[in-house]
């Protein structure tokens, strides 16, 4: 009964998918009360605005990965005027006491979007979560996932420094990568920065529940690169109208990377992005890029192409 309440709210809330005519002289009696009770499902939660504008449960989801670029992404994509992006990471699927509280209280995290926007979220620790991929499938089987990665030695690095500096930031002790990364002569394979780059095994969990046509993979290092093109592909697998151009997007070189113009205004990525990697010992390092080397290889066939890592 709740998936078949959640798909009329689904329905009701993308007029343009709709007929000329009321769709309720197709439904026997029972469906036109259960659509009834969607409507004011919806309402309910405050989420109908003006002029059809309203919040929507996403129509395309970054699942990841952590340290991939998901907040480049995200904000490349924000420059199209038909997506809508929900501004944190809302960790529904994932976090239990979200997920316990509902698909209303999931709704009411979206931002409010015209009938012709698509609304987008992205919570990075969604494609590392075992129990996340069905949780997805029960909201939308339809619904398209964009997975950003990158070079996983370079990820397990930025992965790396990122909690590194949040430990400095509150002041807290942090072990040197080395004591995470090698333990006993080997690689730590229980270092959860390691298994986080694993991307086979992680992909085929969702494998069981989306086909692979459902699942854009983004080059994170070409999309640092290159962006543009990259999120040309991107239009095209959401099935948007080409907004976004080669105008936006400008290298700046005071901080390494591409920034973003939109309308006229200059805008980059959060001083955090960018962060310079730990140094690692040389020999540690080749260890660490073989240590992928067959995952990436499974990775590949799983996915029908190749990415150009080390």
């Amino acid at each position: 009964m709740a998936m078949l309440l959640l798909g009329l709210v689904l329905l009701v809330a993308q007029p343009r998918l709709l007929p000329s005519h009321p769709v309720t002289s197709r439904l026997d009696p029972g469906q036109q009360k259960l659509l009834r009770k969607a409507g004011s499902f919806q309402e309910d939660l405050g989420a109908v605005v003006t002029n059809g504008s309203t919040q929507r449960l996403p129509q395309t989801i970054i699942i990841g990965v952590r340290k991939g670029g998901t907040r480049a992404l995200l904000e490349m994509l924000s420059l199209h005027p038909d997506v809508a992006a929900a501004e944190n990471e809302v960790h529904f699927f994932d976090w239990e006491e979200h997920y316990r509280q509902g698909l209303g209280w999931y709704l009411s995290q979206m931002p409010v979007s015209s009938p012709h926007q698509l609304t987008v979220e992205k919570t990075p620790a969604y494609f590392t979560s075992p129990q996340v991929p069905e949780r997805v499938y029960r909201m939308n089987p339809a619904v398209r996932l964009l997975l950003i990665v990158r070079d996983p030695s370079e990820r397990v690095l930025s992965d790396y420094a990122q909690v590194l500096h949040n430990h400095v930031q509150k002041r807290k002790p942090f072990p040197p990568i080395e004591a995470l990364l090698a333990r006993g002569g080997r690689l730590n394979p229980d270092y959860k920065a390691l298994n986080r780059s694993l991307y086979h095994a992680h992909l085929r969990a969702w494998l069981r529940f989306f086909p692979l046509r459902s699942i854009h993979l983004v080059d994170g290092d070409r999309l640092i690169r290159d962006p543009f093109p990259e999120m040309q592909k991107v239009e095209r697998f959401l099935q948007l109208a080409p907004q976004i151009n080669a105008s936006n997007f400008y290298f700046n070189k005071t901080k390494g990377f591409y920034c973003l113009r939109d309308s006229g205004r200059d805008r980059c990525l959060h001083e955090s992005k960018g962060r310079a990697h730990p140094r690692l010992d040389p020999e540690l390092l080749r260890r660490l890029r073989e240590y992928f080397h067959e995952p990436n290889k499974k990775f590949f066939k799983l996915v029908g192409r190749t990415f150009d890592w080390h």
